[in-house]
């Protein structure tokens, strides 16, 4: 009685001829090369929290060059009496010796002092307005004003403020100068009061 079939066809089991066969072709394989690996980019840096740029420091204050600077704008110095600057020599000479022609006059007198400042700024405004170049200014001298306790009198309320009158706008703008009058024209309570030349537009 004939024994049973092998099962696989009658094929042997792998001993050690397919183990030395499998290594002689492992041994001839050349392995591929890895692919270069492609850089990826960087992750771009988190954004800070509003509250960390709340708490961060102030970016410092750019630079600015020294020619881009714009200096503020400082206030002309006031005009005193006899102060002749931006005047002709010439110019300056004859109205301190009371030469120039008078084209408009004022007279203060009788007054209080917010009367006399109305009054004074708009007789100026007026004649400079109208070219006039050289007005006398009457003041008084003051001598009604009660004695000190040397019997001596005071220089007039008028007389001391118009200086300070005479460098406020909008009358500024008009005034190139001013100077006591001599004695025929009032001496030192009157003042000549040059203009500037108006300019038509």
């Amino acid at each position: 009685m004939a024994g049973p079939k092998k099962r696989n066809g009658g094929a042997k089991p792998p001993g050690d001829e397919d183990d030395a066969l499998w290594n002689r072709i492992a041994e001839s394989v050349t392995p591929l090369r890895r692919k270069a690996s492609i850089p990826t980019r960087p992750k771009p840096a988190p954004k800070p929290d509003r509250e960390d740029e709340a708490h961060a420091a102030p970016k410092p204050a750019r630079a600015v060059p020294p020619t881009l600077r714009q200096a503020a704008p400082s206030k002309p110095a006031d005009r005193s009496a006899g102060d002749f600057a931006g005047i002709a020599g010439r110019q300056a000479d004859r109205l301190k010796r009371g030469r120039l022609p008078i084209d408009r006059r004022i007279d203060l007198h009788g007054m209080t002092r917010a009367e006399a400042h109305l009054a004074l700024q708009t007789f100026l405004l007026s004649a400079a307005n109208s070219g006039a170049r050289c007005v006398l200014v009457i003041t008084g001298k003051g001598s009604r004003s009660p004695a000190d306790e040397y019997g001596r009198h005071g220089e007039g309320t008028i007389r001391s403020a118009l200086p300070g009158w005479l460098n406020m706008p909008p009358v500024r703008d008009h005034v190139l100068g001013f100077n006591p009058a001599q004695p025929k024209d009032g001496g030192s309570g009157a003042f000549y009061v040059l203009l500037k030349r108006r300019r038509d537009t």
